[in-house]
């Protein structure tokens, strides 16, 4: 479909300690409207950080340069095209109010998995959902380009 621009980083914005499988993001996604889903063809994300900092693959794709249209994810309306997507469960804290509720695993597999993206495509930024221009969200509940300058990538 296009070039891989970027990898944007999502929340699931669920509750602290509250386990998301990737069965049900993809219910979330893709079941009808009339049965509480978006009506998606596709699921929001490539991959998603479990709790436990487990790494679940829910679109497969290929490490080439370009967004193939079987590897497209539904993740932010207009960036699909050239974007992977990948979500850590939580986001949101006990208050109810979004909060940065990356477990220590999932810190660490985030890392690992932001700079295998960027060792493979040097090129692509990487970006939080509420980074992109006219997205009004709190998502991923943290400050990637910060994030980013702390572990020095």
């Amino acid at each position: 479909m296009g070039e891989l621009k970027r990898l944007v980083i999502h929340c699931t914005a669920t509750r602290e300690g509250r386990e998301v499988s990737g069965a049900e993001l993809r219910r979330w996604h893709t079941s009808p409207k009339s049965k509480g889903g978006r009506g998606w063809k596709q699921v929001g994300y490539s991959d998603v950080i479990h709790l436990n900092g487990g790494v679940e693959n829910l679109v497969p794709y290929n490490e080439d340069q370009t967004v193939d249209p079987w590897e497209v994810t539904n993740g932010a309306v207009g960036y699909n095209s050239t974007s992977r997507h990948v979500v850590y469960v939580g986001g949101i804290g006990m208050n109810g109010k979004e909060r940065d509720t990356r477990t220590a695993e999932q810190r660490k597999a985030l890392e690992k998995y932001v700079r295998a993206f960027h060792r493979q495509h040097p090129h692509a930024e990487i970006v939080g959902h509420r980074d992109l221009p006219g997205v009004a969200k709190a998502c991923p509940s943290f400050d990637v380009k910060q994030w980013l300058r702390e572990i020095k990538l």
